[in-house]
């Protein structure tokens, strides 16, 4: 049985950026290094601490002991000290769900090289006996030999990946960067740039019970956004709490404006009236800038109401296609008045985003640029994708329903034209600007698994509603995340009888037989649709959506009879 749906915390962040203007008059002789500001100092202790707590959470050091440790060999306050073992913690946690991840991947593609080995050792050796020309054998002798070689580097990779999980260790860790370090090692970047991107960063996470945020605070004053920094290195101590921990005196900060774009300002004024807690990091760049992320917690999605439908969405490499959903699992036309509005700017020319509407609520919205655009350019068309199919949502008041693809690295070696595809193919993008910019209007919307609803579009709805097979998907996930079930109806039934007929008639053309090579296929698909199509609609909607369902036979039938 699949597994339930977790429903993520969603936030929203925000890029600026930190204009350092006042700065404590004086420095540390014990924690400052050469002539560095003050704030450059706090980067760098508290990078160090995140990367001290990472070797202690290794060692399984408690967290009331590294804020302690932390303090006395940082000179970091109580509450950064817990920031950089919780930034520690969350890399430690990725690092342990990226071991897992990685070994379920590598074991996909070592039991695929290896199935990918057999045929050609079997084609060398019947060469070899049939007497083949010297070119042919060693032609397959460089075949057998490299596939025999990827099977061997699989097996290597995997068996140190297991070695990890056994330890319950995880790999060798790069602070800085492993890309960067790379370059570094090639001569291709200097050894000070690398430094530099290892003491770069200052974490303060938001409490509400202290006021938002409490050591990187925000303010609102005379129309501008202005920032302080606490500079807890400066502050001294003064005494021990009661798990004795030091207290220290009230730290200095460094203050200066904030610049915010236009578009988000109102969000963070009405954040900062609410008084609710945010996240902030500072970044500093090699140029000597300081780049402020502002994130807010939306929390918890809310649960969709399904009482007047859903405005489904099937996502392509070059747009969507939207189908309008009633209560009842059906295409509900277009209400009146409804059309695009599309932004003040969609882009360089006139047909960037072509609109396709449909009777009975279907509609494509292209964009080419999409499947060729650079990566800039790709963002901002997907962001004014996103920006409209949430206005469409807002129009109807219904939740959206989207599908979870899934283009693991694991299948990235399946075919040159697949690897090409997915690559190229921004789906992870293209769901997370619609979900984010749905939490940020309000909409409520629910992911529900893509297994066959292109297939169960083609055989159900695509003749029926005379759409592509792209909008009558887009009807199948909705009526999917509404709870509906895909029965096979009596139509079907008779259409794979009438194919099963004609594979017999020798009068059409149109139909393949012995000899074209695709009879066989079809007639192994009929056999097993002989098998599977009377008990499918007695199954639960999680078996009736299995990969080897009958809808797997269903697709096999209609690539072989296009």
């Amino acid at each position: 049985m699949p597994k339930k749906q977790e429903k993520d915390e969603f936030s929203f962040t925000v890029c600026g950026e930190f204009f350092p203007e006042v700065y404590p008059s004086y420095r540390s002789s014990k924690w400052s290094r050469g002539g560095e500001d003050p704030l450059v100092t706090e980067m760098r202790l508290f990078c160090a601490c995140m990367r001290w707590a990472f070797n202690r959470l290794l060692e399984g050091t408690s967290r009331d002991e590294i804020k302690k440790l932390g303090q006395e060999l940082f000179g970091l306050n109580s509450r950064y000290a817990d920031d950089a073992r919780l930034k520690a913690q969350g890399v430690l946690d990725s690092q342990k769900k990226l071991l897992e991840l990685e070994i379920e991947e590598t074991e996909k593609k070592l039991g695929r090289a290896r199935k990918k080995l057999g045929p050609v050792m079997r084609k060398l050796a019947k060469a070899e006996e049939k007497g083949a020309t010297p070119e042919v054998i060693e032609k397959l002798r460089l075949a057998v030999k490299g596939r025999n070689n990827r099977v061997a580097s699989l097996e290597k990779k995997l068996a140190e990946l297991e070695v990890y999980r056994e330890n319950g260790t995880v790999p060798r860790v790069v602070f800085g960067g492993r890309k960067l370090w790379k370059r570094v090692s090639r001569g291709r970047a200097t050894r000070e740039e690398w430094q530099a991107t290892r003491k770069n960063r200052l974490y303060s996470r938001g409490d509400e019970t202290k006021g938002s945020n409490p050591n990187i605070k925000v303010t609102y004053r005379d129309g501008e956004f202005h920032l302080a920094v606490t500079v807890s290195h400066l502050s001294e101590k003064v005494g021990e709490d009661v798990l004795g921990r030091p207290k220290m005196n009230r730290a200095p900060r460094v203050e200066g404006r904030l610049w915010l774009p236009e578009k988000h300002r109102e969000l963070v004024r009405i954040w900062l009236t609410m008084r609710l807690p945010y996240t902030v990091e500072l970044i500093r760049t090699l140029e000597g800038r300081y780049i402020v992320h502002l994130t807010f917690n939306f929390g918890r999605v809310q649960e969709p109401d399904f009482a007047q439908g859903c405005l489904a969405l099937d996502t392509n490499p070059d747009g969507v296609a939207l189908c309008n959903v009633n209560a009842s699992g059906q295409p509900e036309p277009w209400p009146e008045g409804f059309s695009i509005l599309y932004p003040g700017n969609p882009g360089k020319y006139e047909r960037e985003f072509q609109v396709i509407t449909y009777p009975n609520g279907f509609l494509c919205i292209k964009v080419p640029d999409l499947t060729y655009a650079s990566g800039f350019r790709r963002d901002y068309l997907i962001g004014v994708l996103a920006k409209l199919v949430v206005d469409i949502a807002l129009f109807l008041g219904k939740p959206i329903t989207l599908e979870g693809l899934d283009f693991g690295k694991d299948r990235l070696d399946t075919s040159k034209k697949f690897n090409r595809m997915a690559s190229n193919f921004p789906f992870a993008k293209m769901v997370e600007a619609m979900c984010r910019r749905a939490v940020k209007e309000g909409v409520s919307f629910k992911v529900v698994a893509a297994r066959h609803t292109s297939t169960i579009g083609y055989w159900k709805y695509m003749k029926r509603y005379a759409v592509p097979v792209h909008c009558a998907a887009a009807l199948v996930i909705g009526r999917r995340a509404m709870g509906f079930k895909e029965r096979i109806t009596k139509e079907m039934k008779q259409l794979v009888n009438r194919i099963k007929q004609n594979l017999t008639w020798k009068v059409n053309p149109d139909i393949p037989r012995e000899g074209k090579g695709m009879t066989r296929k079809v007639r192994a698909c009929l056999r097993q649709l002989d098998r599977k199509l009377p008990v499918h609609n007695g199954f639960a909607p999680w078996q009736q959506e299995a990969y080897y369902s009958v809808w797997h036979d269903l697709k096999l039938l209609a690539l072989s009879l296009r």
